[in-house]
């Protein structure tokens, strides 16, 4: 899973007042947090995106097109782009895409992808909480569970205020991450797996009411060495999402269990959010 310290007793209710714009406070550049961490990604980024990772992405690239009626020329904002993954397939089709991440390895590690596929990407070293651009897109996407990292839940609605204002007028806005709901569904302590040559061991548990999903990983390299990294997600259920991203600017938010627009109930594989400016 794609990162701030929830503690327990934060509420469960996202209120009106929670919202507030006047209440968001400026955001610090002094204090770094664990995803703005070069090593982490350099340590952990191979298990994340494998070789399983890459092969979804010309299948995930279709979906986003479908959803958001995007064509061949169409602006793209992927805010988290990382390595690229999904931007460097968009791009494939004819979409101007410009990708925005905080970590500049991964964006350079997302050119080095573009170059080997003769794709160009607009690719920008920014965090999401003081994103601004000029340019407004069709579209904007955060995928693969990349939102609920930040301290606070003023710096998430940030981040989704800023990519509103990004868009142009009826743009798009698709989210895909773990939900409370989906965290619930689908709990488990944790595995010892193998991926991209070397041991993995995660470790779950829960943060307080459900408020956060705590994660601890482990990985072990051919020579013997041990590496951990922990970091706690904060959980957001579908209706604090959507009354969040209507306050954030949307006019309307509709909510999925997969890409392929299957609902959002008992059966749903993840939490899928398509916004509409």
């Amino acid at each position: 899973m794609k990162k701030s310290t929830v503690k327990p007793g934060i509420k469960s209710e996202i209120t009106e007042k929670s919202f507030s714009p006047q209440m968001i406070a400026p955001i610090s550049q002094e204090k770094k947090q664990w995803f703005e961490n070069e090593s982490f990604w350099q340590n952990f980024g191979p298990v994340m995106f494998d070789s399983q990772r890459w092969a979804e992405a010309p299948g995930i690239a279709e979906s986003v097109i479908k959803i958001a009626g995007l064509t061949k020329g169409s602006s793209v904002l992927d805010a988290g782009c990382g390595p690229g993954r999904i931007s460097v397939e968009l791009a494939a089709k004819g979409l101007d895409v410009t990708g925005v991440d905080i970590i500049q390895s991964e964006l350079d590690a997302a050119k080095d992808s573009a170059d080997a596929e003769g794709v160009k990407l607009d690719l920008i070293n920014c965090d999401l909480r003081s994103f601004k651009s000029q340019k407004k897109f069709d579209c904007a996407i955060n995928l693969y569970t990349s939102f609920g990292y930040c301290d606070t839940i003023e710096e998430d609605f940030q981040i989704l205020k800023n990519i509103a204002d990004s868009l142009r007028d009826n743009g798009f806005f698709i989210l895909e991450c773990t939900s409370r709901e989906t965290a619930i569904l689908y709990f488990t302590d944790g595995e010892w797996f193998e991926r991209s040559g070397l041991t993995v061991l995660t470790q779950f548990s829960v943060e307080g009411a459900w408020e956060g999903l705590r994660s601890k990983w482990t990985i072990i390299n051919r020579d013997g060495q041990r590496i951990e990294h922990e970091f706690v997600q904060r959980l957001y259920s579908a209706i604090e999402l959507k009354r969040m991203m209507i306050r954030a600017g949307f006019n309307s938010v509709e909510i999925y269990g997969n890409y392929d627009f299957s609902p959002y109930n008992e059966h749903a594989k993840t939490m899928v959010i398509v916004a509409k400016k």
